[in-house]
C-alpha cells in the first residue's frame, strides 16, 4: 500500500426502506478537516486521469457503477515511491480510499453504466488558482495501462 493512502471498508445497511451507507465521518482515524464535496461521473471506458495535489487529501467513494481507481507515487521522499496501487471500486465493492498530496490519481469506469464518485476534499477549489496538478492520461513516464487487463 502506497504511504499515506487509506482504505476504509464501507458498510451498507440495507432494510425495508431502502440502505443507509455512512462514508466519511469525523471520528474516522485518517479524517483531517472538510473542504467540500463534490460528485464527478464518466461514461464506461473513460479514462479520468492523471492527476495530484500539492495541499489537498482526496477522498474517494463510488456510489454507483464501478470504477478502477488507480495511484502512483511520484513522492521524492516516499517510502513507496514508484509504488502503484489499484481499487476496483463502487457497488460492488464499497469503500472509500483517501489519497494523499503528491499521489497521482485516476479512475477509468469499468462498468457498463455510467459511474459516480463523491469526493470528500480537505481544501475547497481555488478557481483562480486551483490545486490541481495534470498529467496526461496515457502520454506519459507513468508505468501503467489503462487496458483492461483479460486472462
Amino acid at each position: 500500500m502506497i504511504e499515506g493512502v487509506n482504505v476504509k471498508k464501507l458498510r451498507v445497511i440495507p432494510d425495508e426502506r431502502g440502505f443507509l451507507m455512512e462514508m466519511l465521518r469525523a471520528d474516522d482515524p485518517f479524517f483531517q478537516k472538510f473542504g467540500q464535496a463534490y460528485l464527478t461521473a464518466a461514461y464506461p471506458g473513460v479514462v479520468k486521469g492523471w492527476h495530484y495535489h500539492k495541499i489537498q487529501t482526496d477522498h474517494f467513494i463510488v456510489v454507483k457503477g464501478m470504477m478502477k481507481v488507480v495511484l502512483y507515487d511520484m513522492r521524492e521522499n516516499s517510502s513507496t515511491k514508484g509504488e502503484i496501487n489499484e481499487f476496483f471500486m463502487g457497488e460492488l465493492n464499497p469503500m472509500l480510499i483517501t489519497i494523499p498530496p503528491g499521489v497521482l490519481h485516476g479512475m477509468k469506469c469499468i462498468s457498463e453504466e455510467i459511474a459516480f464518485l463523491i469526493n470528500i476534499p480537505t481544501e475547497i477549489y481555488e478557481y483562480g488558482d486551483p490545486d490541481e496538478h495534470r498529467v496526461a492520461a496515457h502520454d506519459n513516464d507513468i508505468p501503467y495501462d489503462w487496458g483492461r487487463k483479460d486472462g
